[in-house]
């Protein structure tokens, strides 16, 4: 025994006489890379949403009947905007050069990018911000990478990482923002780029610390649903059930966009002249529906509290779709995940009123991902993304969901660049 002890103490000193050695990544070059454009991300984000709130207040006060020619003159200003400076594109140009354009994203779109959504945004318009943060947080990665000549998958990391940290800022969740722009690049059923996963990780996990000092943006969920306890093995029975329904809707926007698209497309005129017309029709429908207004981040919360008509619900349902798919055709830029939550949020509270002995949080969030998980067939990171922004500690219920929903999505993707692998 006192033979066995005196070996162990000589294995301890042995241990404790060499010297402290870190993970390889930690403090080296890469690292400090990632961390700096994680920064970068947090502060860029924290701007814009201080500048986008700021125009949205001044324009909120333009309400009632105002609010058409207030939608119709931003779409104007948006498209002279666009078609003066130049086309940033949409999300399908930021996955093309991800892809195909060895992960670069052109800086040169930012100024337009960011211009012509925040006066799409601010002005009441059916997308969000995550479009422009990831343009402009991806194409900073881009330019960062190249000031410290990285080629290869090196450069295309930083612009993922990018990416990531816009994501990032808008979620408020590190992890299902990183993997969100991992996932969103994918194709048929292969996720992509997994060696951009740790930067991604780091630059999300400082772009959020700064991005929170700056915003003040608080730790806990965005939406508050009430407090789940699942109390029946058929729970999942449920989620699966309600997350077919949310993807019919999901099909339904995704050839109601296809339509505006095809009836845009037709129109012969300028960009500005198709942004003020999208403008107008945009305006008519928060005329009669006010909460159909803005991207969903507080509405959805409106929506929560309120105690709506079942009729009532189906018609915001209807024109929300509508909404989206107009202001994504019509030239406004922005992104349509936050506003897909939103409808899936109004088909959970319709789902609600004809079942309403079965959980409202179950309902609402397997909705929320399955419409999310049909169009951006993002299913790992929208399970991920929703348990953050709402609480709902169960990531089985909304994985069941999110699958369903990616599951019986379309075969042609809404994203097209997610269509099949072809040579880089």
């Amino acid at each position: 025994m006192k033979l066995k002890r005196r070996r162990k103490l000589v294995t301890y000193l042995n241990i404790l006489d060499q010297p402290i050695q870190f993970n390889p990544f930690v403090f080296s070059r890469k690292f400090i890379l990632w961390a700096l454009l994680g920064l970068f991300g947090g502060i860029i984000a924290s701007v814009y949403w201080i500048v986008l709130e700021f125009l949205t207040h001044q324009l909120s006060f333009f309400e009632g009947w105002l609010v058409i020619p207030t939608m119709a003159i931003c779409g104007l200003l948006a498209g002279l905007v666009i078609h003066f400076i130049g086309d940033p594109g949409e999300i399908h140009l930021i996955v093309n050069n991800i892809r195909f354009n060895k992960g670069r994203l052109d800086p040169k779109n930012n100024p337009s990018m960011v211009l012509s959504s925040l006066l799409c945004i601010a002005s009441g318009g059916s997308l969000g911000p995550e479009a422009p943060l990831v343009q402009v947080t991806g194409s900073t990665g881009t330019w960062l990478g190249k000031l410290f000549r990285l080629k290869g998958e090196e450069l295309r990391s930083m612009s993922i990482a990018g990416m990531a940290s816009g994501f990032t800022a808008l979620f408020g969740a590190p992890l299902g923002g990183s993997l969100f722009s991992l996932e969103i690049l994918h194709h048929k059923h292969a996720v992509e780029y997994y060696k951009a996963i740790i930067p991604a990780f780091v630059a999300s996990s400082f772009s959020y610390i700064i991005f929170a000092l700056i915003v003040h943006l608080g730790i806990g969920p965005t939406w508050n649903l009430p407090s789940y306890e699942m109390q029946d093995k058929f729970d999942f029975a449920y989620a699966i059930l309600f997350a077919i329904s949310a993807t019919f809707v999901g099909w339904l926007f995704i050839f109601c966009t296809k339509f505006f698209k095809s009836a845009f497309g037709k129109l012969q005129a300028p960009i500005y002249v198709k942004t003020t017309i999208g403008g107008i029709a945009l305006g008519i429908i928060v005329f009669y529906l006010p909460i159909t207004r803005y991207f969903g981040h507080h509405e959805i919360s409106e929506l929560l509290v309120r105690d709506y008509s079942v009729s009532l619900l189906i018609a915001i349902l209807a024109f929300k779709i509508i909404a989206i798919a107009i202001t994504v055709t019509s030239g406004w830029r922005g992104g349509f995940i936050i506003p897909l939550f939103f409808c899936g949020a109004t088909l959970g509270l319709i789902i609600h009123q004809f079942l309403p002995s079965i959980s409202l949080s179950l309902t609402i969030v397997s909705c929320m991902a399955a419409i999310n998980a049909c169009v951006t067939r993002t299913p790992m990171s929208t399970t991920i993304l929703l348990a953050t922004l709402t609480g709902f500690t169960y990531f089985i219920p909304i994985l069941f969901a999110s699958l369903t929903g990616y599951f019986l999505a379309p075969r042609i993707p809404f994203i097209s660049s997610q269509m099949e692998n072809i040579d880089e």
